[in-house]
């Protein structure tokens, strides 16, 4: 057994590390992975063994587009509630979107309040994205330098009136800023001028949501995002791809070196348009979930490369502002303790297997954000690790779940997938739906 210090080994049959899965047990020292060993090494003594038996041994996931809400809007969500869904989740590192708490975060001080907030309520490893919007082009550098990991930017209304969106002259303003210090900008990429042109008839029918939402939209936002990241040869991040349609531009543009990437969502991968009832508001987000041959393209981008990783977008909010009039309802899925099973229960129907799942889950969202101690189970990472029982299946109960407010496309769904424990830096934090005391620390990027 490896290393003198090593006082945890996890043991499986299937153990998913970046060379596939197999037998293997996992020595942990000080919270770190020490080795990845095979199974049957014997572990020394002092250490305590810990054998999952058939259980699937992943890393923790790592998901870079959570609303927490938190302060300001905690009736949406929380620290608190966010983070223990997130580890009943087997998700182990979240990093929280910069808008929809009060404050935002477009400056330091409004930083260090929500990290304040944060810092006790955190039942996982919790890092912070900042903000770009109009007036604060100046104070990017300055959040850069005390640690978020990127920029978020809209370039259509956000919702919400403290985070303005960007026109074309503001982005590139910002992109060129940000990509002077080599930073990062993930963009909400619907084009303002199409979502104005599109028929807006109010109510509750589905069809007329999707209607108000096109692909257009999408696809001409992208397009002048890969022209501008091009020119300034920015770093972008395209957040929440639900047109499969921007597919072919986004490949080309990798392919001529241009440095985009793209994640998609759950819902877009496993709930389609055709199934919507009207008047299913829980259904409601933006971009809009479209229909079933749109879903097949996007798995078809996740199959070769072109989708970098599936991230929850999980965009809570109390149960009233769900009204069923689709204009006039906050857009936003809950989905944070849901993600694994949901994209598992699809995934396998697809034939893929659960290291595709990792990849895009856990090593993928890790790499976006470099969060080198994140997304593997190798040697240096941090022990945080995902158990779970790929054949074991649960219909979803919007009551068990520990989000603030129990909204969720899922009720009623049965999904393959149940997380039985989860562990953070070698602690489990999450055992059969019982959470541990929060013991999650506060991110910051790795300068």
């Amino acid at each position: 057994m490896s290393g003198p210090d090593v006082n945890l080994v996890l043991r499986s049959t299937r153990v998913v590390t970046p060379e596939g899965t197999r037998p293997a047990a996992v020595a942990v020292a000080g919270g770190t992975i020490d080795a990845v060993l095979p199974y049957d090494t014997e572990a020394p003594a002092g250490a305590r063994l810990e054998d999952f038996g058939d259980d699937v041994l992943l890393p923790g996931l790592v998901d870079t587009h959570v609303h927490v809400n938190d302060p300001g809007r905690t009736e949406w969500e929380g620290f608190w509630t966010a983070t223990r869904a997130a580890a009943a989740g087997g998700i182990t590192t979240l990093l929280d979107m910069p808008l929809n708490s009060l404050p935002p975060t477009t400056t330091v001080g409004n930083l260090r309040t929500k990290q304040q907030v944060a810092a006790p309520k955190a039942h996982v490893d919790t890092g912070f994205w900042g903000g770009a919007i109009p007036s604060n082009v100046k104070d990017l550098r300055p959040l850069y330098e005390a640690g978020v990991f990127g920029f978020k930017c809209f370039l259509s209304p956000s919702g919400v009136e403290e985070f303005p969106e960007l026109d074309q002259e503001q982005l590139a303003r910002s992109m060129a800023e940000i990509a002077g210090f080599g930073g990062l900008l993930i963009v909400h990429a619907e084009d303002p001028h199409h979502l104005a042109d599109a028929p807006q008839r109010p109510g509750p029918a589905y069809a007329d949501f999707l209607a108000s939402r096109p692909r257009d939209a999408e696809n001409t936002a992208i397009e002048g995002l890969i022209a501008h990241a091009k020119r300034l040869n920015a770093r972008v991040h395209v957040l929440h791809l639900s047109s499969s349609d921007a597919l072919p531009l986004i490949a080309a543009a990798k392919r001529e070196g241009v440095r985009v990437t793209v994640e998609s969502c759950p819902h877009f991968l496993t709930l389609t348009a055709e199934e919507v009832p009207d008047g299913a508001t829980e259904f409601k987000c933006c971009p809009p979930i479209r229909e079933a041959a749109n879903q097949d393209a996007l798995w078809a981008g996740l199959a070769d490369g072109t989708i970098d990783c599936i991230v929850s977008d999980h965009s809570p909010c109390t149960t009233d502002l769900k009204t069923p009039d689709f204009a006039s309802a906050w857009g936003g899925i809950s989905s944070l303790q849901l993600g694994l099973p949901a994209i598992w229960t699809e995934a396998r129907r697809r034939g893929h297997s659960l290291d595709d799942v990792v990849r895009w889950m856990s090593a993928g969202p890790a790499a976006l954000a470099g969060l080198t101690r994140k997304g593997a189970i190798e040697a240096g990472r941090d022990a945080d690790f995902a158990v779970l029982a790929p054949e074991a299946t649960f219909t979803v109960d919007p009551a068990e779940l520990f989000h603030r407010n129990q909204v969720t496309a899922y009720a009623g769904k049965t999904l393959h997938g149940v997380v039985r424990s989860s562990w953070l830096r070698g602690v489990r934090i999450a055992s059969d739906g019982v959470l541990a005391e929060p013991t999650g620390r506060l991110l910051e990027r790795d300068h």
